[in-house]
């Protein structure tokens, strides 16, 4: 039997001085991170990283980026069949774009602006933390809230138009990035299988709660402007661990 720590009852998204109640302005549940606890499980499966990724896109009124984080470690506890914990730390220092590519100049600017301190600052955090807390039956009750966006033709995906489809479970976890730790709850479509774990999750945070603050959407009084990013951002996971 072996024994992983990890968070208890927490998430993904949200600043260190949020509440435990559902925070306006962001498409999933957010609280405060919970204490670490341990958790008994008789099989730990790690994380491929070859195989293993987390997905990003970002919306301004004039267009949008997207790329990859690639993880850095993972392990997946497996108590029954089912998934019960685990953490995925996430190599936030090697964050990528993809739709630039052709574009080698553009492409190095952009990466260079999210590594530095109007975004990740990998220089003082290069990895990000992810620990799941609680893995449950998906229902019906636990359909995302949709936050309303200035209208404009690259507005971000809504959280329902880019959850993942056909969710099986509901996510707990928390996210520990730049320095703070914070939780949220997402669907997902998690699978053990032939001694493998697959889950996919597409979901949608504010950059803003974990300190992200560059051309922050809020700080505009006139959005016809275009002077800023929204803070909504589109994520996903993809990962898949073996036993």
């Amino acid at each position: 039997m072996k024994n992983l720590k990890f968070l208890g009852f927490a998430a993904f998204v949200i600043m260190a001085a949020a509440c435990s109640q559902t925070k306006e302005g962001t498409d999933a549940e957010v609280s405060e991170a919970k204490e670490v606890t341990e958790v008994s499980t008789s099989e730990s499966f790690g994380v491929n990283k070859e195989e293993s990724k987390i997905t990003w896109i970002g919306s301004k009124p004039t267009g949008k980026h997207n790329g990859i984080i690639p993880i850095a470690s993972g392990d997946i506890a497996i108590e029954d069949n089912q998934v019960v914990g685990g953490t995925i730390v996430i190599n936030v220092a090697e964050i990528d774009n993809q739709d630039l590519k052709e574009d080698p100049d553009s492409h190095g600017k952009l990466v260079g602006h999210l590594k530095s301190e109007d975004f990740f600052d990998t220089q003082n955090y290069p990895t990000a933390e992810f620990v799941i807390t609680s893995v449950e039956l998906y229902s019906k009750e636990d359909s995302v809230k949709v936050k309303e966006e200035f209208d404009t033709q690259y507005k971000p995906a809504s959280a329902k138009e880019h959850m993942v489809a056909s969710p099986t479970h509901k996510v707990t976890g928390n996210l520990t990035m730049r320095g703070k730790t914070l939780s949220i709850s997402f669907p997902a479509h998690v699978q053990v299988q032939d001694n493998k774990v697959i889950a996919k999750a597409k979901f949608n945070i504010d950059r803003s709660l974990w300190g992200l603050q560059y051309n922050n959407e809020a700080d505009v009084v006139d959005k016809a402007k275009d002077k800023f990013i929204y803070n909504t951002v589109n994520v996903g996971f993809d990962i898949v661990a073996n036993n």
